[in-house]
Formats: structure tokens, C-alpha cells, sequence
């Protein structure tokens, strides 16, 4: 379940690096929290990134 229910934002791959130019598969993991929203008036737990809670894209259930 990483991948935000906002803006979509999920699991991207990339190579790590090292000095002597050796490359590695790694992954990249978006920063997803569950959280509960409120989705078409009824308050939902959904799975939020960071940045989209952040720029207030969603409204929280208390």
C-alpha cells in the first residue's frame, strides 16, 4: 500500500551510486501516513503522503 490516495505518488526504482561508479538497484518509498480524512462527508482512513498533508490537500477527521 505505498502510494498516496491524493496525488497518486508511489514506489519509483533508481540506482545507487558508489564512488568507484559500482551500481546497485535500490527503490524509492514515498513518506505515506494513514490518517483519517473526510471523504465525501463521512470521515475514511485513507493513505496520505507527507506533502499533500502538508499543503493541506485533504481534510481532517478529529
Amino acid at each position: 500500500m505505498a502510494k498516496c490516495s491524493v496525488c497518486g505518488k508511489g514506489l519509483v526504482f533508481g540506482r545507487t551510486v558508489s564512488h568507484s561508479n559500482r551500481k546497485v538497484n535500490r527503490t524509492f518509498k514515498p513518506n505515506i501516513r494513514r490518517v483519517k480524512a473526510v471523504v465525501n462527508g463521512t470521515p475514511k482512513t485513507v493513505y496520505v503522503c507527507s506533502r499533500c498533508l502538508r499543503s493541506g490537500k485533504i481534510d481532517r477527521a478529529n
